[in-house]
């Protein structure tokens, strides 16, 4: 018999003769497999960031941990699989996804983060074309809220900037105002002052409210917030006054007959 052919009989053999148990083990860990629930958490590793990977990850933990301390929430046998990525803030987070999903041909069967807008989006597309579900305690930019296409699998679990709006038409509503002028700082790269402000915005257009809206960018050299203040009054002849600082400039403006609130 030709060398080759008996080590393939053997082979062989020995497949067979290890089959049943073989077949078992195969089944036990595909079923192990099947009990994992694979977390990717896109969040940003620099602490300048409010909610960073240092700061969230030991909640996240905490969570885990006490969901299978009291054995409630999931069924038997069940348990979360972590995997922490950068996000970085920006696009690093969408090539995060990708890459674990080429790489390891598995999607992960759920995202929490990413929190910065412009990470966010490309990720909750991606979501929803892969059929995944993604939480975050950001995306809190006014088009996140439709829900019937690309973002149909996001779940925000912080107040989107637009209830910001609705606090401030009640407000309006109260004191029978009628204008307002948006003042902003535009100039981070995640731009979260105009987001915050684009909230504003949509909610006081739906109502037909009168507004100006202004930006400036706070970083630049030749800024003069006075030459700010004096542009707003010869625009919109309220008289203001300061009351504190905030997402860029933020300012109230004494009840004038044109010009009530700035923001």
């Amino acid at each position: 018999m030709p060398p080759w052919l008996l080590g393939s009989l053997c082979c062989v053999l020995a497949a067979l003769g290890g089959g049943p148990a073989g077949a078992e083990a195969a089944a036990a860990e595909e079923e192990e497999e099947e009990k994992l629930i694979r977390v990717l958490v896109l969040l940003p590793q620099d602490d300048a960031y409010l909610f960073s990977l240092g700061r969230v990850r030991p909640a996240i933990e905490y969570a885990v941990r006490s969901l299978r301390e009291s054995g409630a929430g999931l069924p038997p046998g069940y348990a979360f699989q972590l995997t922490y990525e950068d996000s970085a803030c920006g696009n690093r987070a969408l090539f995060s996804l990708v890459d674990m999903v080429a790489l390891q041909r598995r999607r992960p069967d759920l995202l929490l983060g990413p929190v910065c807008e412009y990470a966010a989006a490309p990720v909750a597309r991606l979501a929803a074309h892969w059929d995944v579900p993604m939480l975050s305690a950001g995306a809190l930019a006014a088009g996140f809220g439709a829900k019937g296409g690309e973002y149909s699998h996001l779940t925000r679990v912080a107040p989107a900037y637009a209830k910001m709006g609705e606090m401030l038409l009640a407000l309006f509503r109260h004191h029978q105002w009628s204008r307002a002028t948006l003042l902003y700082s535009d100039s981070n790269p995640e731009r979260s002052c105009y987001f915050a402000m684009e909230g504003v915005h949509v909610v006081f257009q739906d109502e037909a409210f009168h507004m100006a809206v202004h930006s400036f960018d706070e970083t630049s050299r030749h800024l003069d917030v006075d030459d700010v203040v004096r542009a707003l009054q010869a625009g919109e002849r309220g008289e203001w006054r300061p009351c504190g600082a905030g997402c860029g400039l933020v300012g109230m403006l004494v009840m004038g007959w044109q010009l009530d609130w700035i923001v």
